[in-house]
């Protein structure tokens, strides 16, 4: 299945504070957020510039977004792109939305990334 994505400028945290933190303002700031609570955790991924020195996080990540919105029917979308970065070796962090997907990859694995997805039949927008 080949897909079409977009790289987003800049450069992305993924942050992790206490399962019971409060919603911080920051985080609302960015103009790319996700934020995920659970049992262990209050995980949230935003612009890096947004992130305060003292927040447990790890920054320097790459953004590319899956060109959707994608039917929840359809399956296979998250396999066909993550397989060829899986081989590159490329690590990702995967969020997804309503209408599509969004992949986080190490910054300085961004050129590796983008040959190995282009190589896949995937294309840039």
């Amino acid at each position: 299945m080949a897909l079409t994505f977009r790289r987003h400028a800049g450069e992305f945290a993924v942050c992790r504070l206490a399962p019971d933190a409060p919603m911080p303002d920051w985080a609302l700031e960015s103009l790319f957020s996700s934020v995920t609570r659970t049992p262990a955790e209050l995980s949230i991924v935003c612009e890096a510039s947004r992130v305060p020195e003292s927040i447990q996080a790890e920054r320097g990540w790459a953004c590319l977004e899956l060109c959707g919105p994608f039917p929840f029917a359809l399956t296979g979308i998250l396999a066909s792109f993550l397989k060829p970065l899986a081989e590159a070796p490329v690590p990702i962090f995967a969020l997804s939305t309503f209408d599509t997907d969004w992949i986080l990859v190490p910054a300085a694995k961004l050129d590796a990334a983008l040959q190995a997805l282009r190589a896949a039949g995937h294309n840039e927008s």
